[in-house]
């Protein structure tokens, strides 16, 4: 038996979900006990950015906390002592409390996210971010296994503590059951009997505006990509429409850009449980396009939730993603607006969106929960811990 652990939210943050879901499928029982704590990635991380709102976050840890403890109380009451704990994504915090509740007892931290990086890739500098890395170094010593996403992520855990290098395993992020529900039936040789009918190609982002996401790429391919297309569809060739979906510190400077081009439908904000079905209404699903250090390391959630609705994924051409997905994903090169322009126009040409639908159809296996978990399976049963 294992036990999820925490204030994490898998309606936000789908990862614990994947990998609760993987588990599962192989056998395991899991049992959650978590007790959301309410903030998004973005609120957490400003509450880190800036001391003045940690007050706030702690009274609010403080109280999940509380009922976690009594969770826990009554859950060895009735179940006994579990053979392993997995702290869910962001579990920074939460971590040290799993330590001190469970004992022993082998403890998992899902650490997809290094406080310290995170906010210095949103802008922060000097003493925040050496704070946050401690927290890091803080987090990471309180687990047995830490669970990384990418070698990348894996090889920071070394250069973050030399002697916890040998904690980390990688875990792909994997996607959602919910997401491969959504995906359309394709039929026809061109994958999707409509693809000639002269509809616009349908392309959509969803994300936070932030510099991992590449927005500022983005925005500068669209204001030159949306407007070349619209003048190419008034003389009967096919169109382009883009969906943007989220907010963010970028998102004003990408609203700016854009500011008049036409083809464009904007969301603030879309409630998770809609959000499958709005990608897999799309033929292209994007990524992030950025080349800053963090942008270099990570495979994004959407890349795995794009394969898993039926799109074709566009993003960055980067070590981890071609590792991982290479064959299946469309790559462009990093920070690079004209590539990512051309890329989107030749997609509305039939033949080529039908050849990039084949890829990406063969790699939507990979982003399954119980493909994507397998990895901490063989540690479990390293362990002695079996289904």
């Amino acid at each position: 038996m294992i036990v999820a652990f925490g204030t994490y939210d898998a309606a936000r943050h789908p990862r614990v979900g994947v990998l609760v879901a993987g588990l599962r499928d192989q056998g395991y029982t899991v049992h959650e006990l978590d007790r959301p704590l309410g903030l998004s990635t973005a609120e957490r991380v400003r509450m880190l950015r800036q001391p003045w709102r940690l007050p706030g976050l702690l009274v609010r840890l403080l109280r999940c906390w509380v009922l976690l403890a009594g969770d826990v109380a009554a859950h060895r009451r009735a179940h006994g002592r579990p053979d392993a704990v997995l702290v869910g994504y962001l579990g920074h915090f939460d971590v040290v409390l799993a330590r001190l509740l469970f004992g022993r007892t082998p403890v998992l931290l899902d650490h997809l996210v290094f406080a310290g990086d995170t906010a210095a890739d949103r802008g922060a500098r000097g003493a925040r971010v050496t704070l946050l890395r401690g927290l890091d170094r803080v987090a990471t010593s309180c687990a047995d296994v830490v669970l990384l996403d990418t070698p990348e992520h894996l090889r920071m855990l070394g250069e973050l503590v030399p002697a916890r290098a040998r904690r980390g395993l990688v875990v792909p992020v994997g996607a959602p059951q919910a997401w491969f529900d959504a995906a359309p039936v394709r039929t026809g040789p061109a994958g999707d009997a409509a693809t000639d009918d002269g509809r616009p190609l349908r392309v959509v982002f969803f994300g936070l505006f932030t510099p991992l996401q590449g927005t500022d790429v983005l925005a500068e391919a669209l204001a030159v990509a949306l407007p070349r297309a619209a003048e190419e569809a008034a003389r009967g060739g096919r169109g382009l429409e883009v969906t943007l979906a989220g907010s963010g510190q970028d998102l004003p400077a990408a609203r700016d850009r854009l500011r008049d081009t036409p083809g464009i439908t904007w969301h603030d904000w879309v409630e998770p449980a809609d959000l499958p079905a709005l990608v897999a209404a799309h033929d292209v699903c994007l990524g992030i396009f950025s080349a800053t250090p963090k942008g270099l390391r990570v495979v994004p959630n959407k890349v795995f939730q794009g394969l898993a609705a039926g799109c074709v994924v566009v993003t960055s051409d980067t070590e981890p993603q071609r590792r991982l997905l290479g064959d299946h994903l469309e790559l462009v090169p990093p920070a690079d607006p004209t590539a990512l322009a051309d890329r989107l126009l030749a997609l509305r040409d039939p033949d080529a969106l039908a050849a990039a639908r084949g890829r990406a159809a063969a790699g939507r296996d990979l982003a399954r929960p119980e493909a994507v978990t397998r990895p901490l399976v063989r540690l479990l049963a390293a362990r002695g811990v079996r289904p």
